[in-house]
């Protein structure tokens, strides 16, 4: 892993998860876990695309592209079964 990879995932996890703060206020737990969530998901599938070996082939489109993915779902899974309360 490199500097350039390291700051997109990290760049597109805070990104994600600050928007998903943003749209969906209803079933949000908060711009911090929101945050968290967007870090860790875009963590754990660029680590997943460096554990198959595929991240040496793959450019910082590609890399964002992966780490957005990775944000969004652990967002969207996260909004399906771990509910706010109100």
């Amino acid at each position: 892993m490199n500097a350039v990879m390291f700051s997109t995932w990290m760049a597109v996890g805070l990104l994600t998860g600050g928007l998903a703060g943003m749209v969906s206020t209803d079933e949000s737990h908060g711009l911090v876990r929101d945050l968290a969530l967007g870090v860790i998901g875009s963590s754990a599938a660029t680590a997943a695309l460096t554990a198959l070996d595929l991240a040496a082939d793959v450019g910082p489109i590609a890399t964002a592209f992966v780490a957005f993915a990775g944000a969004a779902l652990l967002i969207i899974a996260q909004r399906k079964f771990w509910h706010a309360h109100a």
